[in-house]
């Protein structure tokens, strides 16, 4: 079976790129199509895969101000033509699914989200840095972007959710059915500690919409201690807001980074997210998650058994979680066991057995 794989950016590390990073790995032999691609901010594991980039990759400043080009993806996206597979996977966040595939080509899209630009600007812009002007023109061709990505949607033959929530957007934006299929944790790497946490933790791309700020503020009004791994372009704003009890890490490695999260009292987790790897890999480790009740969370933050919904996006209510958690609370072998459920090895014969029943 010819397969070809599409990624609307390969230039950072998170749960997308741990999607493709699994996809390549269950089809070698697929070529990776995508706008962008920087080989020194993503997993070394792409380096042996057949990365296909074009006129976007060339782009100033692309590399790290990606967001900036937001009105020339669906350009770019539409213009891709690949016909001469047999399936076509788009691991869609943004634009890729807009690909073009012949009337013979099958074309599954395993989709973290509904194109968040598109269909909730509001909030985008919010927490984003763009100009006025920019800001200004992505308002007067947000209706233009959204009767795009509908059309390209249609497009697709089959859709896949990573969570209840994106289940929810794929229905109410594009009118479409979809199947839930978790995305792939590799909880083999996480295993519990004996030690007692002395720490609470963050581990995300710093970028405004994670929410990052409301955790550091809390954390620092209640000067207990935070460890943040991860690294982005909101990193100086959260270092100025942080007092001396929050220490920025950086980014860690992979083989630093289970002692990191085995050792700590929780993960907070303050985002809307679509799914949340991070989580399932502090489980995985036996640790709960203080999560906000919204989003993919939902599917796997249980209050009490695997962690704390915190029901309002504010400083104010993780404070109070925080200061109410009782980490005695908390057995780390069901937490791990609920974990195992998103294992890869789960992902990858879910995508294997849905692929044949869509070809066959």
């Amino acid at each position: 079976m010819n397969i070809a794989l599409v990624h609307d950016w390969l230039n950072q590390s998170g749960g997308a790129e741990d999607v493709l990073s699994v996809l390549s790995e269950m089809y070698p032999m697929a070529p990776v199509y995508t706008s962008i691609y920087d080989s020194h901010k993503v997993n070394s594991i792409f380096r042996d895969v057949d990365i296909r980039t074009s006129w976007m990759n060339s782009l100033p400043y692309i590399s790290s101000y990606h967001h900036l080009y937001l009105l020339l993806y669906p350009f770019y996206f539409g213009r891709i033509h690949l016909s001469d597979y047999d399936v076509v996977i788009s691991n869609k966040s943004g634009f890729c699914h807009g690909i073009n595939t012949g009337s013979y080509t099958k074309h599954i899209c395993y989709c973290l989200t509904p194109t968040r630009y598109v269909w909730d600007i509001q909030s985008y812009l919010e927490y984003e840095d763009y100009n006025a002007t920019l800001s200004m023109i992505i308002r007067a061709l947000v209706k233009h972007m959204q009767t795009w990505d509908k059309k390209a949607a249609e497009e697709v033959d089959c859709f896949i959710a990573i969570s209840s929530e994106v289940q929810n957007r794929i229905t109410n934006y594009y009118n479409r059915e979809s199947v839930i299929i978790y995305p792939p944790v590799n909880t083999d790497r996480f295993v519990p500690s004996k030690r007692k946490g002395s720490y609470f933790l963050v581990v995300s791309r710093l970028i405004p919409y994670k929410r990052i700020d409301l955790v550091v503020e809390a954390c620092t009004k209640l000067q207990v201690p935070l460890k943040i791994a991860g690294e982005g372009r909101d990193l100086e704003r959260l270092q100025a807001m942080a007092g001396d009890n929050v220490e920025f890490l950086g980014r860690v490695s992979d083989n630093v980074l289970p002692d990191l999260i085995a050792d700590c009292k929780a993960l907070l987790f303050p985002g809307l997210e679509d799914f949340g790897i991070t989580p399932i890999q502090a489980m995985a480790a036996g640790r709960p998650v203080i999560a906000f009740a919204g989003g993919g969370a939902l599917d796997y933050v249980r209050d009490g058994e695997t962690g704390i919904l915190v029901s309002d996006q504010t400083v104010e209510e993780f404070q109070k979680q925080i200061i109410q958690f009782d980490q005695k609370q908390y057995d780390q072998l069901s937490i791990r066991q609920f974990a195992l459920r998103f294992d890869r090895s789960i992902f990858k014969k879910q995508i294997s057995e849905f692929i044949e029943s869509v070809v066959n």
